[in-house]
């Protein structure tokens, strides 16, 4: 779906189904929260909820702070923000315990807020009470969410610090190091920018490197000042100020290839009392990379082709192809659904793919000459080139390959997504921006390897590819809808998550009377962004150098 950033709602052109998306970053803090343990004090975590169609779906989740009742997160929560839509939010505040993770018992739970995407975008900076059970108040507890628009334009860097001969604050043992930094505003106040890990015993750490956005770290302003903190990790929320800093980003880049900076870490009070007080160690900035962030079309007009692939369900439950009922009937007026949608989403990725060559797959069939079942089979039945010249060509070969075969069962997709997800591995390996997959599965069923499904797709979120699901015919695609991971995140069985949110499934009914560019603008609609989102995770920035005025007819709607 085309989306309307600050008013503006551009229609893009049927050929390119862009997506004109803002992103948000929203960052939390709390104060006052209540004291639910004991003996130390709480260890809050945060998590965002968004609703989606009446119900609340997490979103993610912050680090847990120990024992802390006024926390500052270093978590950075990145929501779209769709100009015309309401779009409710709901933060938790949890007390955390240990391994257990983040309970739901009503206990550990330290209060709650809602507000809108709008609110918090509209005011920069939303305070509010946190709230218990019932509308009753959480204490004097609040909850403080700043959010920040991140440009189109905006990069992110690559920062790799470490410290040495920091002052020692343990008695039995080495400090326990960890380095923060802060965004200093117009207004003097200070914006946590990043926190690191903490590195045990140890006065010359060597941080693990991160990547923040240039909006957040800077707001894109090279000569803005940021403070950099130095402490000493203390279980119980006492951490030991070690030493600080100043610098600024114009400063950091001077870091960049064989270069180091370094700056010395100061702790202000020992200055003034101690004669010969010298620092209390040095922090060192030994790599920085600067990322730029490019947008669907620099990839597209870099070169990178769309390589597409179409699945096709050929199991028994849609009903004998000679068959006027059966969704796999071909009649000579009136296409089915497997080529109504075939067609639909075909048609637009032809544009991005210069070859025009399609690779069409089928699966759930006892194929010949043996009639075993497949899972995986070249519908023009050549095993060694499974593509075909152009969507018409993947129409005359599904039409040819129907009188061959017998339709079967089980409806296991998990051999296509992995057969796909192979080649496009072999792209990764090349580390360019020179192909991207998207696989189109048309199913009339809910899938039956569910648990080697949701392993594939977590595979897959790696790499670069997309998956589009269509549910063809009238059966309880229910199951089918949490493969798609809008409605919170998809897990393998052993409960890995996926990378990237790759799976768009929408049932082929829902547009039956619709146009077929309404099909094709809903299940493309996220793929420009997945595009964007695995090349930015991967760092590949596109092959040739952007043109300025690039002769193309896509048309950009930003």
């Amino acid at each position: 779906r085309a989306t309307a950033t600050m008013g503006e709602a551009p229609e893009p052109s049927p050929q390119a189904p862009l997506a004109v998306l803002s992103k948000v970053e929203l960052r939390v803090s709390c104060k006052h929260l209540l004291d639910r343990d004991t003996l130390n004090k709480s260890d809050p975590c945060v998590l965002l909820l968004m609703q989606s169609q009446g119900q609340w779906m997490e979103v993610d989740r912050s680090e847990v702070i120990k024992s802390n009742l006024n926390p500052v997160f270093a978590k950075i929560f990145t929501v779209d923000y769709y100009f015309e839509e309401v779009q409710k939010l709901r933060f938790e505040v949890y007390d955390s315990h240990g391994h257990a993770g983040v309970g739901t018992h009503d206990d550990d739970f330290l209060g709650g807020m809602e507000c809108t995407v709008g609110q918090i975008v509209a005011q920069k900076r939303v305070t509010k009470p946190l709230f218990l059970k019932y509308g009753k108040f959480a204490g004097k507890s609040t909850i403080t969410v700043i959010s920040e628009e991140i440009s189109g334009n905006n990069g992110y860097v690559e920062l790799a610090f470490r410290a040495k001969k920091l002052d020692d604050k343990d008695l039995f043992s080495k400090s326990d190091p960890f380095l923060e930094i802060y965004r200093i505003d117009d207004d003097r106040s200070e914006q946590l920018v990043y926190r690191t890990e903490v590195v045990k015993n140890n006065l010359s750490p060597i941080w693990e490197p991160f990547k923040v956005s240039l909006n957040s770290l800077c707001s894109c302003e090279e000569k803005r000042k940021l403070r950099c903190v130095v402490w000493d990790y203390d279980s119980r929320g006492k951490h030991d100020f070690i030493g600080e800093f100043f610098t600024t980003f114009e400063e950091m880049q001077k870091a960049m290839g064989e270069n180091k900076v370094q700056w010395e870490c100061m702790n202000p009070k020992y200055k003034i009392k101690k004669r010969n007080y010298k620092n209390s160690g040095v922090v060192v900035l030994l790599d920085l990379k600067i990322h730029r962030v490019y947008s669907f079309l620099d990839y597209i007009m870099g070169g990178c082709q769309i390589h597409f692939t179409v699945a096709i369900d050929f199991t028994a439950s849609n009903g004998d192809p000679r068959n006027s009922c059966s969704l796999h009937y071909i009649n000579p007026y009136q296409p089915n659904e497997y080529l109504k949608a075939l067609v639909a989403v075909g048609e637009i990725c032809q544009d991005y793919d210069s070859d025009k060559k399609f690779s069409a797959l089928g699966f759930g069939a006892r194929i010949p000459p043996k009639y075993e079942v497949s899972h995986d089979f070249a519908i023009n039945f050549n095993p060694d080139n499974d593509e075909c010249e152009g969507i018409q060509g993947v129409v005359e070969s599904y039409q040819s390959c129907l009188p061959k075969i017998q339709l079967y069962g089980p409806t296991n997709v998990a051999p296509i997504i992995s057969k796909v997800a192979r080649v496009a591995a072999d792209e990764e390996r090349t580390k360019e921006a020179s192909q991207y997959f998207i696989l189109l599965i048309l199913t009339d069923g809910v899938v039956t390897d569910m648990a080697d499904t949701r392993e594939a797709i977590v595979r897959a979120s790696y790499l670069p590819m997309s998956i589009i699901i269509v549910g063809v015919g009238n059966a309880d695609f229910t199951d089918m809808q949490i493969l798609d991971g809008d409605d919170g995140i998809l897990r393998s069985p052993k409960g890995e998550p996926v990378l990237r949110d790759i799976v768009q499934f929408v049932p082929f009914r829902e547009f039956k009377n619709a146009s077929p560019t309404a099909l094709a603008k809903c299940v493309l609609a996220e793929v420009p962004k997945q595009v964007v989102e695995y090349y930015s995770y991967k760092a590949f920035p596109p092959r040739c150098p952007q043109p300025e005025t690039p002769d193309s007819n896509l048309s950009s709607p930003q």
